[in-house]
């Protein structure tokens, strides 16, 4: 490939992730809005974290389905129409002044960038080699976390300055400019054959209809993908959910800080997830270890929130660090996609968007288990038009997180034990091929 060809490669990428960072922007942006929407909409925690979670339950339904279209369709034209839909969604939330709109619009929003992430996934497959795959998915999530880190501190100055509904306003705008972008600009897969790197998903023309439902079905038949799909479940949507939504109103309530505090504090997660990806699926690309990346990720976010669970209200700081910690190793569990996308070549699509989908129909139910959990310590307090919640109910709340980060590491152990059984080491073999001549 040649120099000027890779380097549009890269450019083609940069524009899919623009518009992937304002999902995450979007999806986000909850936690620091907590206030201004329960007061908006006379909301209790419970249905704050409905609210919240009706961008994941439609997003996380839809990944099947959007991988499928994904590889019937392919990337340039999926993502463009998605992210003119969430535009349509993002602006409609702006407009809310019931719950019921609010709901409604992120609902729209949801189903509409459900297929980005994937589509930017298969771009990655059809434009990179193997080798490079868990590198660009660890940026591609890095685009997310550059989002993520829009919807704390910058989100809540830029609210504070102008009103949320302007910069939400303001957003909508920048994903109709993203998704005219990807419409012009980005090509499926290479059409030269020299441009295509050896061994890259990209030298035969979309699917048909009947070889996607073939492909859906290897897919789900296959159990790594469940092992897979629930860790991610579990990682990927309990950090959604303190990051995305409760982390703001914890540290409000627990610490007794403005809101533009807390929010600098839930941005150093956002900081680690936008580091941890890419340095994450380097290591992974470079020693080719995937399942172990893994496993060491999940153990390290049980760690991290196990800390807050035990101590409940440590120095602020600790805070802090736990969440840029338990985010960042986000990045190692998402070394499961490019396990999929191996196991799955033909089918990554499919297989990405199948563990997608239950990485994020955990971002949708754990905000509303917090939500009640929350419900259940509600001291009869409002705080700027908001409920206070006590330390013993953010005990149950991180107490929720560090069960999940449990199985989370069972699941990671067992996928690594039938990793290793399926394809051992070379140096493995060579060793067991040496022992069977000396005897």
């Amino acid at each position: 490939m040649s120099r000027l060809r890779r380097y549009r490669r890269h450019l083609m990428w940069g524009t899919l992730a623009f518009g992937f960072l304002f999902v995450n922007f979007f999806r986000n942006s909850t936690a620091v809005l907590a206030g201004d929407l329960a007061a908006v909409f006379d909301a209790t925690a419970a249905e704050l974290g409905l609210l919240h979670s009706s961008f994941f339950y439609i997003y996380a339904a839809a990944q099947l389905p959007s991988g499928l279209l994904v590889d019937r369709y392919g990337p340039r034209r999926v993502v463009a129409v998605g992210l003119a839909g969430m535009g349509i969604g993002v602006a409609a939330f702006a407009a809310a002044d019931t719950f019921a709109m609010g709901f409604a619009a992120r609902f729209l929003a949801g189903l509409s960038g459900a297929a980005i992430y994937v589509a930017v996934l298969r771009f990655c497959a059809n434009w990179y080699a193997p080798e490079e795959f868990a590198t660009m998915t660890g940026f591609t999530i890095a685009a997310a976390g550059v989002g993520g880190v829009l919807a704390t501190t910058p989100l809540a100055v830029a609210a504070g300055a102008t009103g949320w509904r302007t910069v939400l306003y303001a957003s909508a705008g920048g994903v109709f400019v993203a998704a005219l972008a990807v419409g012009v600009f980005v090509r499926d897969r290479p059409a030269k054959m020299e441009d295509r790197p050896a061994g890259a998903d990209s030298g035969s023309d979309t699917d048909s209809f009947r070889e996607v439902i073939s492909g859906a079905r290897r897919v789900l038949s296959d159990p790594d993908t469940w092992l897979m799909g629930v860790l991610l479940f579990l990682v990927i949507g309990l950090n959604f959910t303190v990051v995305g939504l409760w982390g703001v109103p914890y540290i409000v309530h627990s610490y007794d800080v403005p809101v533009s505090t807390a929010a600098t504090t839930v941005l150093a997660a956002n900081v680690g997830f936008a580091l941890g990806s890419p340095a994450f699926g380097a290591i992974s690309d470079r020693t080719g270890r995937r399942t172990e990346v893994i496993l060491g990720s999940c153990v390290v976010f049980l760690l991290a929130y196990g800390l807050i669970f035990l101590t409940v209200t440590p120095p602020l700081v600790v805070v802090g660090l736990a969440l840029f910690v338990g985010m960042g190793v986000t990045g190692g569990a998402s070394v499961a996609y490019t396990v999929a996308k191996e196991r799955h070549a033909v089918d990554s699509g499919a297989a990405t968007g199948t563990i997608n989908g239950m990485a994020y129909f955990g971002a949708a139910v754990f905000p509303a288990v917090m939500g009640f959990a929350l419900d259940a310590y509600w001291t009869g307090r409002i705080v700027d038009g908001a409920r206070a919640y006590t330390p013993a109910g953010y005990r149950v709340a991180f107490g929720v997180v560090t069960l999940g980060g449990v199985v989370a590491v069972v699941c990671a152990a067992a996928l690594h034990v039938r990793e290793r059984r399926r394809d051992p080491r070379p140096d493995a073999v060579a060793a067991a091929a040496s022992d069977t001549g000396d005897d």
